[in-house]
């Protein structure tokens, strides 16, 4: 998901301004309506969903005009592929309070990968992250809420915080248990807000300690999501574009 889609409109498809294009992608439980922006009189722009498995969806191109029925202008398929950062927001989401796995986690620590990757890591993870579906009762501490904030241990916030990973921190702060986390020590004496410091990572420091700390920019200027009941709506403020999402 969030991914750019440019649509190529045919000569016969280029019409008046006050004709509304639409991108409608349905998969086997959910269905997406996106809002698109025209670039210029043959292309059209939008954001691409964010799936909750990965499937070949079909996707229609959809023309409106107030007064007139609905069109459907053209149909494709589209399809969603698993990938790395899939793969690695799945793993830590299932390792919430697995000290094996989270301990395990910690050799990518002493690789140390350049700060491009990071950067490039953090904005793919928790994006995969913000698209999981989640069950109700997850918590970035894990299942077993009866272990007190005295116990020390690793945690997920340990984990993004270690790496420098700004925007998965400012998603798992949102998330249940995520505040909590900011007061655990792991084994060495350590939680994630000793940690920032230490690592000199100024920013992060800035994001876990201020009570109004603003979402980082990189991270805002993406989306905002409102859930209501089976539905979501999410503008992305980047190219002002909606997208409904409803599950079937």
């Amino acid at each position: 998901g969030d991914s750019v889609i440019t649509v190529q409109l045919t000569e016969e498809d280029k019409v008046e301004d006050d004709v509304v294009f639409y991108l409608v992608f349905t998969g086997s439980t959910v269905q997406h309506c996106t809002s698109t922006r025209k670039i210029n009189p043959g292309s059209l722009e939008t954001i691409s969903p964010g799936h909750d498995c990965c499937e070949t969806v079909k996707v229609a191109l959809c023309a409106s005009r107030e007064g007139h029925p609905v069109l459907v202008v053209a149909e494709e398929s589209f399809q969603f592929v698993q990938d790395e950062a899939y793969d690695a927001a799945q793993f830590l989401a299932t390792c919430a309070g697995n000290q094996q796995a989270l301990n395990f986690t910690r050799f990518l620590d002493r690789s140390r990968p350049p700060a491009a990757d990071v950067d490039f890591l953090d904005e793919k993870v928790a994006l995969a992250f913000r698209h999981l579906k989640l069950p109700a009762e997850w918590n970035v501490l894990g299942a077993d809420q009866s272990l007190t904030e005295n116990i020390p241990r690793e945690t997920l916030m340990h984990f993004a915080v270690r790496l420098g990973l700004l925007r998965l921190t400012w998603f798992l702060l949102q998330q249940p248990g995520g505040r909590g986390a900011l007061s655990i020590h792991n084994n060495e004496g350590a939680t994630p807000v000793s940690l920032a410091l230490e690592r000199g990572y100024q920013k992060l420091h800035q994001l876990l300690t201020e009570e109004e700390a603003r979402e980082p920019d990189s991270w805002s200027t993406l989306s905002h999501t409102v859930h209501s009941g089976d539905y979501s709506v999410k503008h992305h403020r980047g190219l002002d574009v909606y997208l409904l999402t409803a599950e079937a």
